[in-house]
């Protein structure tokens, strides 16, 4: 799934092609997605410690218990 989700496929499809154009473009001006820093939280996640990675989150981020939760759940 990407950034978007949406029952609409006429709008899943534009999304689509906005994506390729832009992955095309970063492509074309050598530009690479820099690491999100979340492959810890990841590995949590995998690993059935959503608690701890809500925390470290929140300790990061100073987000909000929903934030970080809505957050983790999307990893």
């Amino acid at each position: 799934m990407g950034l978007f989700s949406t029952p609409d496929p006429n709008l899943s499809l534009q999304l689509a092609r906005i994506e390729r154009k832009l992955d095309a473009i970063m492509q074309r001006l050598q530009i690479e997605v820099p690491d999100d820093g979340l492959d810890d939280l990841r590995e949590l996640v995998k690993l059935n410690r959503k608690i701890e990675a809500i925390k470290v989150y929140r300790e990061r981020t100073g987000a909000t218990l929903a934030d970080a939760k809505a957050m983790i759940d999307s990893l």
